[in-house]
Formats: structure tokens, sequence, C-alpha cells
């Protein structure tokens, strides 16, 4: 997650395109790492606590909670 603006007291984060609503961000441009957006999805996104709602660079935010049957379902095929 290369930026990021967190607004810790009411459990929002405001995040680059690392995730969106039910995908990750693009991982086939040059300046993107597909290891890098996962290791941050799985290792510290679906740490935070459930009711914490993210919004992409563009696009519908979303929680936590709705993101980690996704990425907890992937999480053994990605390491």
């Amino acid at each position: 997650m290369a930026h990021q603006f967190i607004v810790k007291k009411k459990n929002v984060y405001f995040l680059g395109d690392t995730i969106f609503r039910g995908t990750w961000g693009r991982t086939d441009l040059p300046t993107s790492n597909r290891e890098e957006i996962m290791d941050s999805i799985v290792n510290k996104l679906m740490k935070l606590p459930d009711e914490t709602i993210v919004y992409p660079g563009h696009g519908v935010s979303t929680r936590i909670k709705d993101e980690k049957p996704i990425y907890l379902e992937l999480k053994p095929k990605l390491i």
C-alpha cells in the first residue's frame, strides 16, 4: 500500500487502488506488483476490524468483513 489515509477513531481507511469492492487493484501495470498488493491485502487490511470501512481510489466503499471471504479463500493459493 503505497498511499493511504487513515481516520483511526472512525475505523475508516482511504486507500488508493489496492482494493475495490470484490476485487483488488490492477497488477498488469509497469509500476504495480501483484505480490505486494496481495501481501498488503491479506497481511494488513484483512487484520483490521470487520467494521472498518475502506474507500478505494474510485468506486464504491466496502467493509473489511465483506471482503474477508474473498481473500481468506485466496490466501492459501497466494502463498
